[in-house]
């Protein structure tokens, strides 16, 4: 209809906080009088390194100078020691600097070969272009296509708000050129003081709807999916294991190879697996990496490369967890799990994620057997209130026996939500554990949650629609 108005401006025109003219908004949008609308304010900021990399240049751009200026480098460990640059900016500038051809790694040597650096400086002024346009912040409806790129390199920040803006209707335009509409005290209480004072003539009483329902008030709770796995840990732990923690970027080395993963597996393509980008490389025991590559030569037959083992990962699952912590307590009758995030490149849908939960467990004893682990899945599904367990053979490249469980959905009918099996020796040797038996499982969580929570979609697990989390309470079963 017209220009619309931000709710915050037109209560400073009237003297009065935004919250205190909410309701008289909402009120006059009853009467067709106004619209409200509740836009979404995006607030792009430099971030410290964004107004660094202004005053000093971009980390391409000094690299550039350096490899310029040397032409070669007898390795890309040695280049880095010459930038001055930090691990994650030199990986990232010369990440940029071979993308476009100017450096090329022959035999190990950094080269510079002069290829691609018209392209490089018009990327580079591009960038600079960008950060200078935004000063210190811009504060847009919409992120341009640039933003993900700043972000992910650290030179931006970027915050979400809400805004409330009013815009006038046909019909108040039309009431105010017929003048019918006139400025007038409103009274919504009345006291002796107002009848006494004649304040109420002149004056519009607000009429009390007796019909209307007093609002719904909800007390605060936390999220379901939180109350979800906070009890699935109270459950695990009460049957006797303790938590473990291990990092979200992992190395393959722990991620597959010491789980008898081969270097050529599909598994481990970059479809399937998130890769972290660059020549950033991690680190490991010696002694696993040595033991690591004669199980792999030995069985697998073929040439094992530590390079590969060392290449950083967010990790698919979180059984590394279970091979640190074997690694570290080697002997002993102790069970030990982790429940946290994992990640797989997948499509989001309605059954999957690219980033979900797992619950990973280890039984570690002398005379830890297969009848173990299927006696831990049958009592774990006693106590989370999910009725039988079927079993049937299944094969995992790290475990022999192994097994999948089955519980009954009253929709889906039999599905399959308990994997696991015996760690094979070879994976044993890999983390220095010998003469001890390891039953493990991997549970998909989030599978569970849904049976339970009774949700259909599994991004509903991780929403923040209130409406949603206020809809979704906890089976009684459940918090029992």
């Amino acid at each position: 209809m017209g220009r619309r108005a931000e709710a915050s401006r037109l209560a400073e025109a009237v003297g009065r906080r935004q919250s205190d003219i909410m309701r008289d908004l909402v009120e006059l949008e009853s009467k067709n009088l106004v619209k409200v609308f509740r836009v979404k304010i995006w607030h792009v900021c430099l971030s410290p390194d964004g107004r660094r990399y202004l005053k000093e240049g971009l980390p391409e751009e000094r690299l550039l100078k350096i490899v310029e200026a040397q032409k070669e480098f007898p390795s890309v460990k040695e280049l880095a020691k010459a930038c001055g640059l930090s691990r994650n900016e030199f990986a990232a500038a010369f990440g940029r600097l071979r993308k476009y051809g100017v450096v090329k790694v022959v035999s190990g040597k950094v080269i510079y070969s002069g290829d691609g650096v018209e392209k490089l400086l018009s990327d580079i002024r591009r960038t600079r272009e960008l950060l200078e346009n935004i000063s210190e912040c811009i504060h847009v409806r919409e992120l341009p296509e640039w933003v993900a790129e700043l972000k992910r390199r650290g030179m931006i920040e970027v915050a979400e708000s809400r805004v409330i803006e009013v815009e006038a209707t046909e019909t108040l335009r039309e009431l105010l050129e017929a003048g019918r509409i006139s400025e007038a005290p409103l009274i919504t209480r009345i006291t002796s003081e107002v009848i006494v004072s004649g304040k109420w003539k002149g004056a519009v009483l607000k009429e009390f709807d007796l019909s209307i329902d007093v609002p719904v008030k909800y007390p605060s709770r936390k999220h379901p999916y939180v109350e979800f796995l906070n009890h699935v840990r109270e459950v695990v732990e009460s049957m006797g294991f303790v938590e473990a923690k291990g990092p979200h970027v992992e190395t393959a080395l722990w991620n597959f190879d010491v789980l008898f993963v081969p270097q050529y597996h599909p598994a481990r393509r970059e479809s399937d697996v998130y890769f972290v980008a660059g020549e950033t490389v991690g680190v490991a025991p010696s002694d696993v990496l040595e033991r690591t590559r004669e199980v792999h030569e030995r069985v697998w037959k073929y040439r094992w490369d530590p390079r590969e083992a060392l290449k950083l990962v967010l990790r698919t699952h979180t059984t590394p967890v279970s091979m640190r912590t074997i690694y570290s307590r080697k002997e002993g009758e102790y069970r030990v799990y982790s429940l946290d995030r994992v990640f797989r490149p997948d499509t989001p849908d309605p059954t999957h994620l690219m980033e979900f939960h797992q619950l990973e467990g280890i039984i570690v004893g002398k005379h830890v057997t297969f009848k173990h682990l299927l006696g831990f899945f049958k009592e774990f599904a006693k106590r989370l209130g999910l009725g039988e367990v079927r079993f049937r053979p299944a094969y995992f490249p790290f475990t022999e026996p192994s097994v999948e469980g089955y519980i009954k959905h009253p929709r889906l009918g039999w599905i399959e939500v308990f994997p696991g099996g015996m760690f094979r020796p070879e994976v044993l040797y890999a983390v220095g554990l010998k003469d001890h038996n390891v039953a493990a499982w991997g549970i998909g969580i989030d599978r569970i949650a849904m049976m339970v929570l009774n949700i259909n979609d599994i991004r509903d697990l991780y929403t923040n629609d209130v409406d949603i989390i206020k809809s979704t309470p906890l089976p009684r079963e459940v918090m029992r």
